[in-house]
């Protein structure tokens, strides 16, 4: 079963046409990074499926249900922006509040159990206003995880992070997903982190799905290159270029050669045209690299 299937979703904001028919299957137990541009729609998709804004046309269903039935709306925690805490409240205060609000009646358990889940359990005493932009994200999902949902819908969870922030936050969502059991939709353009805990993508683009795949086929999707460096890259690059289809400079001082070719042939070329290869390796492009192919492509 798909935690999420969208079809056909349409969504107007006076004039502007914020969602054109936009699908989207999330299967049950994935990590779906959501991706796209500012004003993709991406933001609008996620608060139609909390239920925060109502559709124009199309459908929505979650665990094979309408997303309007009270029941699977249980089932649905969310962050959208930041979490809504009191500054001069405690961490644990905040939690209450929220959990009185949702009326679990085991509070006190269940507020142990979601900080313990996101590692927050030794600041539940701190006051929200002094915590770090990271601990309050965490709050925020500790928040959305309170009353068991099992799917979970993240807006821009790790914007601002420092990198020991974004580790801790990969480790949570990794074990949310794995260990929990809950379904994740994380909407970042922080595509390197991403890439690192996702198992599944859709990539939308002014309001349409342009494509969803799974990690595997984004691996199998991206394209192998030989980077290399040389005393005399213009030569170099000149040379490659009459010889290969593509050949492309990359930000970090490398040229690139795109072709099925084997390092070695590359490397016999350029000495018999008297240039010494200095360092010389294969990699794959990245999610960020080939989302930015995508977007060019639709240019």
């Amino acid at each position: 079963m798909n935690a999420v299937e969208i079809k056909g979703l349409t969504k107007n904001f006076g004039p502007k046409q914020a969602l054109q028919g936009l699908n989207m299957t999330v299967p049950q137990g994935a990590i779906y990074g959501f991706i796209g541009e500012n004003g993709s729609g991406k933001s609008t998709t996620e608060k139609i499926v909390c239920g925060l804004i109502h559709p124009d046309g199309g459908s929505v269903k979650l665990f094979g249900r309408d997303y309007t039935d009270a029941d699977v709306r249980a089932k649905v925690g969310v962050l959208i922006e930041a979490p809504g805490c009191f500054p001069n409240y405690s961490v644990w205060n905040n939690m209450m509040l929220q959990a009185a609000n949702l009326r679990i009646s085991n509070a006190e358990q269940e507020v142990v159990k979601v900080l313990k889940m996101v590692r927050m359990e030794g600041a539940a005493g701190n006051k929200y206003k002094n915590c770090s932009l990271g601990m309050k994200q965490r709050i925020g999902i500790a928040m959305a995880l309170l009353g068991n949902p099992v799917l979970l819908v993240l807006d821009e969870p790790i914007n601002g992070l420092d990198a020991d922030g974004m580790r801790i936050m990969r480790e949570v969502l990794t074990d949310l997903a794995q260990n929990h059991g809950v379904t994740i939709v994380i909407s970042s353009h922080i595509l390197g982190e991403l890439e690192k805990i996702a198992t599944h993508y859709g990539i939308v683009r002014g309001g349409k799905m342009l494509c969803e795949m799974t990690a595997q086929e984004l691996e199998a999707s991206c394209r192998t290159y030989t980077a290399l460096q040389t005393k005399d890259m213009n030569r170099t690059k000149m040379l490659l270029g009459c010889k290969f289809s593509r050949v492309e400079e990359d930000e970090a001082g490398y040229i690139r050669v795109y072709d099925m070719v084997q390092p070695e042939d590359i490397v016999t070329y350029l000495y018999e045209n008297g240039i010494l290869v200095s360092e010389i390796k294969t990699d794959k492009i990245s999610l960020e690299e080939y989302y930015i192919d995508l977007m060019k492509e639709g240019r």
